[in-house]
Formats: structure tokens, C-alpha cells, sequence
């Protein structure tokens, strides 16, 4: 064998393994879910629970007596009505509506074991 059929050869051997490597290195997607999660059914009590009513958002209480709470979106004064009902307390972290003899307690951070 001349030297150019050698070279050739040689080039040739090097091509096919680098096509076989880069076949090889076939990346999964990192966004993609494990394969484990299509093996389990998706169930209701897997679901996050959806929240019901309306959702304290955000509560403010100010130094000299601003007391104000963010309820889905709006912003509510205490004293002031939300959907028919007054906001009556404005706690840290809760705050308290009352529409005729119902009260209604709403939570920043409602407990999910208690949902």
C-alpha cells in the first residue's frame, strides 16, 4: 500500500468514528419531565388544591392607623366594603370580613393541611 492509500484509509477510519461518537452523545432534554412521571396515573389528590373565595393578597398597617388589605387585586380600607362585605380586622397576616352576621377570616398564608 502507497502512502496516499494509507492516508486515506486512515482518514477514512477517523470519519466513521466520529459520526458513531456523535451518535452516541445524543443528549436528553433537561426540560423534559423524568420518564418515572408518565408511568404513574395523574390522580385529583395529586392536584394542587385550587383556592376557593376571594385571596388575601397583601395586608399594610401603617403607623399612625392606616390599616389596608389587597384582596384579589383591590384595595380595601378597614371600614371600607369588598363584595358586599366590610373589612372589619386587619391583622399581620390576616384579615377579617363580615357581611351581615357571617364572618369570613382570610389568610396571607393559608395552611394547605387545613384545606
Amino acid at each position: 500500500m502507497d502512502e496516499t492509500m494509507k492516508r486515506l484509509l486512515c482518514s477514512l477510519l477517523l470519519l466513521a468514528g466520529a459520526v458513531a461518537a456523535a451518535r452516541a452523545q445524543t443528549l436528553a432534554d433537561p426540560t423534559q419531565p423524568p420518564p418515572e412521571s408518565r408511568l404513574l396515573p395523574q390522580s385529583q389528590s395529586d392536584l394542587p388544591a385550587m383556592p376557593r373565595g376571594p385571596q388575601l393578597q397583601s395586608v399594610l398597617i401603617g403607623s399612625h392607623g392606616r390599616e389596608v388589605a389587597v384582596i384579589d387585586g383591590q384595595t380595601v380600607r378597614k371600614g371600607e366594603k369588598f363584595n358586599g362585605a366590610v373589612l372589619m380586622e386587619v391583622r399581620k397576616n390576616q384579615v377579617v370580613l363580615q357581611k351581615g352576621r357571617d364572618k369570613q377570616v382570610l389568610t396571607l398564608f393559608p395552611d394547605p393541611a387545613h384545606k
